[in-house]
């Protein structure tokens, strides 16, 4: 018996235990906008604040040249503003928020769940300028903070205490009620409290035998640093286990850091007192954080900021930081609650097709191979399960390289959870794989034990190059993303993570018992397809003669559509529409409305009730592309008379994707396709990159021209499909070039073009197993989901045939012509 299998039994217990508590009880699982609904905030850009700053950098120009450049810095205020906000708001990328731009410098702010804890942290993160400035200490700062204590003058609101009977006159109490009267500005209302010229006074907030003081200090009006120089933030932890701030500085930031602490260090050129003592003021947003002596020279561009952090502030603050200032200021100009953007009969559709996908996938593998069948659910089963720890280690681990300081399950969205039951359909993957080469190694003659050995020895290569390559595309698209592609990151590799733990480990761990007990000589199950030998590679001619038509055709005729008109192609999440508020006399369901409004010809409408947060009014929002507008009125207005619709206002909003967006996205992909060439490359060859790449492209460009064609729009939720078959589509190419690879290094100066014949086919019954039951749970989602879920299901149906098409077709075609003339001999022709 292994002496480690007790061990490996409790730890998966363990890790079990551990996933379910995050779960359970089921409110504590995050519902996304579609599901739950939200809170929407409505901001607006400071026009004021833009024209002062506008005065501010061309001092030379008259009021009416400030005024025709007023409208041009106000929007791109609204556009940086909008990254900004989006940035701070999903700073990890598992709250999948909407966030576009409305009229007059406008930006909307949806975000999912509605307590009262979370919409204000919300509020403080959309409102925060994050103003960082380094300022310089008064040089006497000791002696006019002694006089204020000896003198007894505190600020309006706060009064002079003593902790002991030997500590006087060191800190100053708010009193109770005084503050709040000030406002929320209070800390500047005190910043000409007996300051010398040129100087502010400001408070320090201090923890001191558990009450809260301040620290009085007298700080220069002029900046020596601001925040547009730091690069990244994060949050730390002391000996005592305190958070605190960590900052990095740009070339040019560490720079200037580096000549102000040299200046102002003891015996420097602006302190030549070698017991001179000179202190560097960190300021957020007026608020003095700290004010640390300079004790030396710091070269190294890191920087920290200590305060009275709790764990959330010090996350804010650092979200803040790494986000960016805002260009001009903001204000919350109103505030809602909002349902769901998918009705009640599309949740219920959709979660009644993640369970029959799930369920099929479970009785095919059943019936397929027997009681290892049933292994590989037990396995499935644990995969889902363990699914939430692994979303919260993999946000955890992911957000470590942005310095997003904690980690967090995802919010649960109707795509959400489409692509948990894709990544089942996927997951059964690695245990097809297993089953297949046990059945190999059985027909050499091998005894049960040997052949799950020898199964699990020879397969655990492949799973590791195919997972890590998928695992290698989301790390990056995470770091270098924004947004949902963050999002996406976080769930494919928690997902490809707990699915080669149970693969590998558990479903091992049980055939290991079942093999100890001595009752199973032999695995039996079902066998699609006997020893083929078909010749694919005589057929790559007219299959690349094929794709090329259909890539061609498909794209002409998209870009054709798109020319003559580019919302009929691009949704309103990349072309921005119409927005229209209407009250009603009688509530309709969401789902009757989408109904009509796709009768009506508007199939992108996103429609969500809405209610003030001060009073009990209520109202509809139909947001559209553009040119749906009056079809959407006329349907509501004129075609459903018994509803009372009213039109309220309509206005013209921005993308939810913006161009730094799509800039960021873009680049993030490149990144991710050159980290898998490399990847491939040292695993395989170039040559083998390259066809998985060509197939990458091909699948990703026949299903959105395909798609298309069928008169649907590319929006956020296509976005997240392509990036499934991205993964899909690498996965299932690697297996192969694995056989390919053992092949070679068993007759490494055979027909290389046999050589892949054999392996397509040695590896066939996998590729169709694995694309069945992929395809089932598809099917599923296809056929019983609705609205977003259909649109979501469509594109990887097509996306399943292509992936397995391309596999055979293109990557293996592709990787052969171009290893052929890599490894030609010099004069001689390419091998035909």
């Amino acid at each position: 018996m292994d002496k480690h299998a007790i061990w490996k039994w409790l730890l998966f217990l363990g890790l079990m235990s551990w996933s379910l508590a995050l779960v359970v009880p089921l409110d504590k699982i995050k519902l996304g906008l579609d599901l739950r609904g939200g809170a929407s905030f409505t901001v607006q850009v400071d026009e004021e604040e833009v024209l002062k700053q506008l005065k501010d950098e061309y001092r030379d120009l008259t009021e009416a040249q400030l005024r025709s450049r007023l409208p041009q810095a106000v929007r791109e205020a609204q556009e940086k503003a909008l990254e900004i906000i989006r940035n701070r708001v999903d700073a990890l990328g598992v709250a999948e928020p909407i966030i576009y731009p409305e009229q007059h410098n406008r930006i909307a702010v949806q975000i999912p769940g509605s307590s009262p804890e979370e919409q204000q942290r919300a509020a403080h993160l959309i409102k925060s300028a994050a103003f960082l400035e380094f300022s310089m200490v008064h040089e006497d700062n000791d002696n006019l903070v002694r006089n204020l204590f000896d003198r007894g003058l505190a600020p309006p609101g706060f009064r002079i205490v003593s902790m002991d009977g030997t500590r006087r006159g060191e800190y100053y109490q708010r009193e109770a009620g005084r503050v709040e009267e000030l406002g929320d500005d209070w800390r500047q209302s005190i910043e000409g409290f007996q300051a010398p010229p040129g100087y502010r006074f400001m408070l320090e907030e201090r923890m001191v035998d558990g009450h809260r003081l301040y620290s009085p200090c007298f700080v220069s009006r002029r900046s020596e640093l601001k925040g547009d120089a730091v690069r990244h933030a994060k949050v730390e932890y002391n000996a005592m286990g305190q958070p605190y701030v960590t900052m990095q500085f740009d070339a040019r930031g560490a720079r200037r850091f580096a000549n102000i602490t040299s200046d102002y260090a003891p015996g420097g050129p602006r302190n030549p007192n070698p017991e001179g003592r000179r202190y560097l003021a960190i300021i957020m947003d007026g608020k003095l954080y700290s004010a640390p002596f300079i004790k030396t020279a710091i070269f190294g561009g890191d920087a920290v900021i200590e305060g009275n952090f709790s764990m959330k502030e010090a996350q804010d603050l650092s979200i803040v930081l790494r986000a960016g200032s805002l260009p001009a200021p903001v204000q919350i100009i109103e505030s809602r609650s909002v349902d769901p953007s998918l009705g009640r009969d599309s949740i219920q559709s959709g979660l009644r097709a993640a369970v029959f996908s799930g369920v099929v996938v479970i009785l095919f593998m059943a019936i397929y191979y027997f009681w290892g069948g049933l292994i590989a659910d037990f396995g499935l089963l644990s995969n889902m399960l363990l699914l939430p720890l692994g979303m919260l280690l993999a946000s955890g681990v992911l957000g470590m390289f942005t310095g997003a300081g904690g980690a967090g399950l995802p919010v649960l969205t109707m795509p959400g959870i489409a692509g948990i039951v894709l990544t089942v359909g996927m997951a059964v993957d690695a245990n097809v794989l297993i089953f297949e080469r046990i059945r190999e190694e059985q027909n050499q003659g091998k005894r049960f034990g040997a052949a799950v050995e020898a199964g699990y020895s020879k397969v655990f290569l492949t799973i590791l190059d195919a997972n890590v390559t998928t695992v290698l595309a989301a790390t990056i698209l995470f770091v270098f993303g924004t947004g949902p592609i963050r999002g996406f990151g976080v769930t494919l590799t928690a997902g490809i993570i707990v699915s080669m733990y149970t693969a590998l480990v558990v479903t091992r761990m049980v055939l290991e018992l079942v093999e100890r007990s001595g009752k199973v000589q032999k695995m039996r199950m079902l066998s699609m397809f006997r020893a083929t030998r078909i010749n694919f590679i005589a057929w790559y001619k007219p299959a690349l003669l094929a794709s090329l038509v259909v890539l061609v055709a498909s794209s002409s005729l998209v870009g054709w559509r798109a020319w003559r008109d580019h919302s009929s192609v691009l949704g309103a999440d990349f072309t921005g529409g119409a927005s229209m508020t209407f009250s009603f006399t009688e509530r309709q369901d969401v789902e009757s409305l989408r109904a009509a409004l796709s009768e009506a010809g508007v199939r992108d409408a996103q429609i969500q009730y809405q209610r003030e947060m001060d009073r009990p009014v209520e109202y509809l929002q139909v947001r559209t592309a553009t040119g749906n507008g009056d079809a959407v009125k006329q349907m509501l207005l004129e075609g459903m008379p018994a509803a009372g619709f009213q039109l309220l206002s309509e206005d013209v909003i921005g993308p939810q994707i913006g161009q730094e967006m799509i800039g960021r996205a873009l680049k993030a992909l490149i990144y991710a396709l050159v980290g898998m060439i490399i990847y491939i490359s040292w695993r395989f060859e170039f040559a083998f990159a390259i066809g998985a790449i060509a197939a990458l492209a091909h699948d990703v460009l026949i299903c959105l021209g395909l798609y298309c064609l069928m008169g649907r729009q590319i929006n956020m939720i296509v976005i997240a499909a392509l990036l499934a078959i991205v993964g899909y589509s690498v996965n299932d190419t690697i297996v192969i070039f694995d056989r390919i690879r053992e092949k070679l290094r068993m007759n490494p100066s055979g027909d290389f073009a046999q050589l892949c014949n054999l392996s397509i086919n040695e590896t066939l019954s996998r590729t169709v197993l694995t694309s069945l039951t992929t395809f089932l749970a598809v099917f599923m989602l296809l056929f019983f989901g609705g609205g977003a879920i259909n649109d979501f299901a469509m594109l990887l149906f097509i996306g399943i045939i292509a992936g397995t098409y391309s596999t055979i077709y293109i990557a293996v075609p592709v990787m052969l012509l171009l290893r052929k003339r890599m490894h030609k001999k010099p004069g001689e022709p390419a091998k035909r």
